[in-house]
């Protein structure tokens, strides 16, 4: 049996070498009296659907690829008969979703979906490092009673996602028929999203389109790089914004998606030199501008703290109902956003 934990760690949690402590058997199979000579990367490739070749060269690098109980290079032909196995150095985790009772911000809900305002700081979904306490373990939570959904089912839940420090809007799909629906929506780029950012300087225009390919930094793996839009890297992504608000050294901005990628905002946004405010993994958490004075530094570093993550709201979310209604949601900007915002007008009138 193939288990979904093996494809998060590696994904997630790949070592560079094996420092000889324990292993743990996440994944084995026994290749069938016809299988063709075949390098074992492609052959777990093709039974770990959701991970890389890159990573199961990894994997193999680390000495966790075994074959009948020996360690073997990526490059290894499997043959008919051998046991291929994927040893890591952490137990196996039993990732089915529990239901917890944690409080949901329901704006709108039916027969066939949710609609939340997530607040800042709760994971969407469950994985390494934070296998509970997320909003799929609250969801499982408020429909323990609702014989026709499932948590671990993934014809029914999310259908879109924000990452864990960003606050606002989202839609979860009560039945597949919804989800598929729904689904559809945000890959044809139908829906209506906007959110709200402080990002770090000033802006020469009021408006503007940022076109740029994401992928996976490759310096580093925790973020997401923007590449040309003709280059074969990445996936397509377009950001168009408009200046709300302008603070001297932060800049209040309105973002529309074309796409929804990974950080698609933050990367983005850094990409065109505007990082945002307090956006610690894309270096929005030092002061980028303004004077070398120690009371101006003392203020940003209390806006820290006053917002202690991305400055980063998805304040709409507009969608086509599977009934055939059109549904607009508009949740107001959180409490540690406002009053930072609130903060940087009080500083702008002061020095005027």
């Amino acid at each position: 049996m193939i288990d979904s934990d093996a494809e998060e760690r590696l994904a997630d949690e790949m070592v560079d070498e094996d420092e000889g402590g324990a292993l743990y058997e996440h994944f084995r199979i026994v290749a069938d009296a016809g299988q063709e000579l075949l390098r074992v990367d492609k052959f777990m490739m093709a039974h770990l659907p959701n991970t890389s070749r890159n990573r199961i060269q990894q994997a193999a690098r680390a000495g966790f690829v075994h074959v009948n109980e020996r360690p073997v290079k990526s490059n290894y032909r499997v043959k008919p008969g051998d046991v291929v196995t994927l040893l890591l150095d952490r137990p196996r985790y039993d990732n089915t979703i529990q239901p917890e009772n944690i409080p949901l911000n329901i704006v709108y809900e039916d027969d066939c979906l949710i609609v939340v305002n997530k607040p800042a700081g709760l994971v969407v979904h469950p994985g390494f490092g934070n296998w509970s306490g997320t909003l799929v373990n609250a969801l499982a939570w408020h429909m323990r009673h609702n014989p026709q959904f499932d948590a671990n089912d993934p014809a029914v839940g999310l259908v879109h996602r924000i990452d864990k420090d960003t606050s606002g809007l989202l839609v979860i799909a009560k039945t597949p028929e919804a989800k598929t629906n729904l689904g559809l929506q945000f890959f044809n780029k139908t829906t209506r999203r906007k959110y709200n950012a402080l990002v770090w300087g000033n802006f020469q225009e009021d408006e503007g389109r940022i076109e740029g390919n994401i992928a996976r930094n490759p310096h580093d793996r925790l973020q997401m790089a923007v590449f040309p839009p003709d280059s074969e890297i990445g996936k397509s992504a377009v950001t168009h914004y408009r200046v709300l608000e302008r603070f001297g050294y932060v800049s209040l901005v309105e973002c529309i998606l074309e796409t929804g990628r990974t950080h698609q905002i933050r990367a983005h946004m850094t990409h065109i030199g505007h990082p945002l405010f307090n956006d610690a993994r894309y270096g929005g958490d030092k002061i980028l501008r303004g004077l070398p004075t120690g009371s101006y530094s003392d203020f940003v570093r209390n806006g820290f703290a006053l917002c202690p993550r991305q400055a980063l709201h998805a304040r709409t979310l507009g969608f086509r109902h599977p009934d055939g209604r059109e549904l607009d949601f508009e949740c107001p900007l959180p409490d540690d956003m406002q009053q930072l915002i609130d903060k940087w007008r009080k500083y702008v009138s002061a020095i005027k």
